[in-house]
């Protein structure tokens, strides 16, 4: 009886381990869709934009109304990465950022910072996605952030 469960609990850990291994693969997937984003942000890029966001997408930027489908995001970022390049801001990501996976869903959180052309820090914040996995590629579904601190007025 103890050689069988013993037999049972190895055969349930050794099954437990490709699990684990395939949600960090899939969040580490999840993580490069964000540094797709970083990217397309700094050079303003809406056709790279479109490519990360599903086409039922929805966009919740703060202060302004929800953001509705894919071609209405991707000229929404533009629009907004345009001026952050224009007012010379850098926008980049915390170290720390968290993620899962489970089935065709998975999230990504983090931090942000903006600096303006002197290198000050004139926002931080956080930001939350919940992505959606088609055709074996992961994209943002929902996506979200917002200051530590109010909007200036």
């Amino acid at each position: 009886m103890k050689a069988q469960l013993a037999g049972v609990m190895l055969l349930a850990a050794v099954n437990a381990m490709p699990v684990a291994a395939s949600e960090k693969t899939e969040v580490a997937a999840i993580h490069a869709v964000d540094q797709g984003w970083l990217k397309a942000f700094k050079a303003a890029d809406g056709e790279a934009f479109a490519r990360l966001y599903h086409e039922d997408a929805v966009l919740m930027p703060p202060n302004a109304p929800a953001v509705k489908g894919r071609a209405a995001i991707r000229d929404y970022l533009v629009k907004e990465a345009q001026g952050a390049s224009k007012a010379g801001m850098a926008f980049s990501f915390g170290d720390k950022s968290d993620g899962g996976a489970s089935g065709n869903l998975g999230w990504s959180s983090g931090t942000y910072s903006v600096k303006d052309k002197d290198g000050k820090v004139v926002e931080t914040g956080k930001f939350l996605s919940v992505n959606k996995k088609v055709n074996g590629k992961w994209m943002y579904w929902r996506d979200t952030w917002n200051a530590d601190s109010a909007a200036p007025k």
